[in-house]
Parts: C-alpha cells; structure tokens; sequence
C-alpha cells in the first residue's frame, strides 16, 4: 500500500542551560529548559535517508549554548524568539521552528547582618535557594513571517481553606457523594495564556512584568472568589487575567481538584469540626476549560500535556 510522509519535525530536547549575569558582587541566575523543535525541507531524510537538508540536533544544542552567551537571557520569551529567528531565517530547508522552554526560579539566600559584616559584602549575594512554587513554561513558533507565543505556569499548588462549597448537583443511584457547604478547595494549577502579538518590535510586550501580573491576576482571582464548583473558580482566574492583560487573548487552564475529605473520628469518640482532612491523591477530578477574550478563537490546544 502506498505511503506518504505527514508532519513531521526534529530536534535536540531539554537542553538545560544555567545564564549567571554577574553586576559586581550582586549574582542573578536564569535557569531554562530549551526544547527546539525544527520542520522544513525534509522528505529526503525520511524517504532515501539524505541528510543534505539536516541541520544537526547537536547544533541545535551548541545554538542554544552560544545564544545564551551572545545574547543574554532577558526573559525565556525573547530567548525563544532570538532561536527561532535563527534557525528559520539562517537555513533555507527549515520553514518553522518551535522553541519549548521551562522557566526554573531561584531566590537569593538573605543572611543576617552580624554574619554579611563577617564574610564581606562580596559573599552574600550569590547564594540561592531553588523556589518551589511553579515551574514557568513558554512555546514560540516562528514560520519566517507569523510568531505565535504561549506561555504560562504548571505544579502551581494553592489551597482555599474555607469559602468553597459544592452541592446542588446531580444525584442518580450511584452517587454517594456528600453536598459541601464549608469545604477545603485546593489544586494543582497547570496554565497556558496566548499573547496577541505578532511581530511589531516596537509592540513587544515586556516579558517579566506580562508574567508577574498574570500570575497576581490568577492568585487573587483564585483568593477572592467565594467558589461553588471549581468551574466557576477557574473562569474567574482566566478572566481576571483577560481583564486586566490586553496583551493576552486567550488563556486555558487544566485544574485536578485536589480532594480533602473530612476523616470520621466519631468511633474514637472525637468530633471532627472541619479540622482534620485525608488528603486524595487520586483518583481527582480534571476540570478544563479555555477562557477567550470577546471575538477571538481559541488556539491552545485542548490537550496542554502537549505544550
């Protein structure tokens, strides 16, 4: 049976470059995960094995070693543009590159005055400490004329201990569900956002800062919201962010609802007031769903493990 190529495209994955950009004794650390992943050209490859189109993944890695030299690492986003500029416009065979980074945080260590005045003022201000709140993400796909960047956050934990009911749903004959009018609610935010911009320089937005905010929005809006279902919590998150980012689009969240289930101490003679929770780890359930600003369609892909 005949046989045709379909998409198809290449690669190094997971380079793990460390950037420290040294300003005097004052250290500063990005630390990315850098996935490149390149399309073209390439039928002959497949077909007869011809590697005349093939830009080596081992350059792929070496570029993103150089660039981060070359280039600095602003924000993982202009990083991603600067490779994927690069590699579609320096090489004819290569029409699309999609550049996947995750964003890894780190604070600096504070120590105490007595001890900063007994190592030196050069000392204190190159330790680190790896945060632990989330892990950044962002995927830019350059064709040679249209960019398209989404970034967001995942294993973003937050908890709401109280302000969160949840009944009124449907029963039938296999439900043993309790309805919950004082209930623990708590998840495992994983978030991607679409940004509107295309390719105007001059309208880029400002990486670090569009991320700050986002990720305010989301926390305050998660904070704020006297919930009923998680649902309706998610749409306030992504609303928020829609609201208050005209740079942003489009923003889709997956939430496992992170069960606490109230344990019944009542054969040990105790009453349990809302204070002691077993903790589920599965099975949970997924909520989903993809927030658009008024007039634009959706483009995140509804399976983000896929990002």
């Amino acid at each position: 049976m005949p046989t045709i190529l379909g998409q198809n495209q290449y690669g190094k994955a997971e380079n793990r470059v460390v950037k420290i950009t040294r300003d005097g004794a004052t250290h500063h650390i990005k630390d990315l995960n850098v996935s490149v992943a390149l399309s073209g050209d390439m039928d002959e490859v497949h077909y007869s094995g011809s590697n005349a189109n093939v830009l080596p993944t081992d350059t792929t890695k070496n570029t993103v070693f150089a660039f981060a030299k070359e280039y600095g690492i602003e924000s993982a986003e202009q990083f991603g543009i600067h490779l994927a500029r690069h590699f579609v416009t320096s090489q004819e065979p290569i029409h699309r590159a999609r550049i996947r980074i995750e964003e890894y945080a780190w604070e600096r260590i504070e120590t105490s005055e007595a001890n900063s005045k007994f190592i030196g003022a050069d000392e204190v201000k190159h330790s680190f400490v790896r945060k632990g709140q989330e892990v950044r993400t962002t995927q830019i796909t350059f064709d040679g004329e249209k960019w398209e960047v989404v970034s967001g956050l995942k294993d973003l934990v937050v908890m709401n201990s109280t302000n969160s009911e949840f009944w009124g749903y449907v029963k039938d004959k296999y439900t043993t569900l309790q309805e919950a009018y004082d209930r623990i609610l708590a998840t495992q935010v994983s978030g991607k956002w679409r940004f509107n911009w295309t390719d105007d320089e001059q309208k880029m937005p400002n990486w670090e800062k569009s991320y700050e905010q986002v990720k305010k929005h989301m926390l305050q809006a998660f904070a704020e919201t006297y919930s009923l279902s998680l649902q309706q919590t998610l749409y306030q998150m992504g609303a928020r962010i829609i609201n208050n980012r005209s740079e942003i689009d489009e923003v889709r969240f997956s939430l496992p609802n992170k069960h606490h289930f109230l344990v019944d101490l009542e054969p040990f003679g105790l009453k349990n007031d809302n204070e002691v929770y077993f903790a589920a780890d599965r099975p949970y359930g997924l909520i989903e769903a993809t927030i658009l600003r008024d007039g634009c369609e959706a483009r995140i892909p509804v399976d983000m493990t896929n990002l």
